[in-house]
């Protein structure tokens, strides 16, 4: 990789929804729009993305052959397609960065014929707003600038956690399909609150401030989440009678359940 930050050269593969996020976020991270390359399938789609963020719009074999950093972002069903294509062109010491769920270090090892320089990451959604959580496993080829390199492009994404491989499931029952469990329980609010009859306006107005409220506050506190809960909750009072029927219900073993489910799922399409 170039010794200098400015000057690596950066491509990325496929630039949909979390594609795009990362060419924001490596922008953020200080890598200047003329030293990234994107491949995309359709003109109108490179056309919009160099009008919002000025990068260059390549082929893919151009953009394999001369880049330090090679970002994966199509979707996952298509990389048996995309590796072969790729192989013949890719330089020895480029550090491959895949944000495919379910695709394994040595899958891609083995369809870019043996390459050794690849991190696998995890993103979530949040990462369009610089608030994500990403976790990430290295292969052995990686180097301490490649890491580096990661390290501080993740950091403009929110935050990073190194993970070994095996845990990679792990990490999608929990962080990776963690916004949608949060999103699912703010609409559960929403319609509880038009139950108890709030308009549907009034009720995610009410909804929505108080779940970001409390993400703030749970951020920018030093209490854990247990001791947050307890100073709202008093003995016998409202919150009390509220927590008692998720308690009732057994909310810990039904999202166990579900983070369990995700990460099977997740297992399942690795294969």
């Amino acid at each position: 990789m170039a010794n200098r930050e400015k000057d690596i050269q950066v491509g990325i593969i496929g630039a949909g929804t979390m594609g795009e996020a990362f060419i924001a976020a490596l922008i953020r991270s200080g890598v200047p729009a003329s030293s990234i390359k994107v491949v995309v399938r359709r003109k109108e789609r490179g056309d919009e993305l160099h009008k919002k963020y000025s990068v260059i719009i390549e082929d893919l074999a151009t953009v394999t052959s001369t880049v330090d950093v090679l970002i994966l972002g199509i979707k996952p069903q298509g990389l048996a397609e995309l590796l072969p294509q790729m192989q013949p062109h890719l330089q020895p010491d480029t550090l491959v960065i895949s944000l495919l769920a379910g695709k394994t270090l040595s899958g891609i090892a083995q369809g870019l014929g043996g390459h050794t320089a690849i991190a696998r990451v995890m993103p979530n959604t949040p990462t369009l707003i610089g608030q994500g959580m990403a976790g990430y496993s290295l292969s052995s080829g990686v180097t301490e600038s490649h890491r580096q390199f990661l390290q501080t492009l993740l950091a403009a994404t929110g935050k990073a956690l190194e993970i070994p491989e095996d845990l990679q499931n792990a990490l999608t029952g929990t962080s990776g399909s963690g916004p949608a469990y949060f999103f699912r329980f703010v609409e559960a609010m929403i319609d509880g609150a038009q139950k108890l009859g709030l308009s549907k306006a009034d009720a995610a107005t009410l909804t929505i401030q108080t779940i970001v409220g409390a993400a703030a506050l749970l951020d920018q506190s030093n209490d854990s989440p247990s001791q947050l809960r307890e100073k709202v909750t008093s003995l016998k009072g409202a919150t009390a009678e509220a927590l008692a029927v998720f308690d009732n219900a057994d909310i810990s073993a039904i999202v166990a359940e579900a983070m369990a489910a995700s990460a099977r799922r997740a297992g399942e399409l690795a294969q």
